[in-house]
């Protein structure tokens, strides 16, 4: 059993990229949802991929992450990809063409500093509605 655990712990998953990939869709998900998971999946991974497909909603909130992420100083545009994508349309069976973009975000200079000072911040917070 012990070498069945080294060796699956041993794998190496060439495809990072989906490790660190959030898919921004209209399921109604508050925005600093999504601001706050990119922070982590930076934290872990150094960056994020923010993606969405064919709902200009999603697409918008994508772009408003991102915005949020770097005008807050934690983070630093590395790609954005555009594209359509073919699918093929439930109701109608026939082929539909839907948008895609995909902004690749990585860690700023200062990451580490705002986000230990936020956390600081939240602490001394916490502190004083204990007391």
């Amino acid at each position: 059993m012990e070498e069945i655990v080294d060796g699956v712990n041993s794998l190496k998953i060439n495809d990072s990229s989906k490790k660190n990939r959030i898919q921004v869709s209209n399921t109604k998900k508050p925005l600093f949802f999504y601001v706050n998971l990119a922070k982590r999946y930076m934290q872990q991974h150094n960056e994020v991929e923010l993606s969405a497909l064919g709902m200009v909603s999603a697409i918008a909130t994508v772009v408003t992450i991102a915005e949020i992420l770097k005008n807050n100083g934690l983070a630093v545009e590395k790609r954005i990809t555009t594209s359509t994508v073919d699918m093929k349309d439930e109701a109608r069976g026939r082929p539909i063409q839907k948008a895609k973009i995909e902004i690749l975000l990585g860690k700023s200079e200062k990451f580490d500093e705002l986000m230990a000072a936020a956390a600081e911040e939240k602490d001394l917070a916490d502190g004083e509605e204990q007391s």
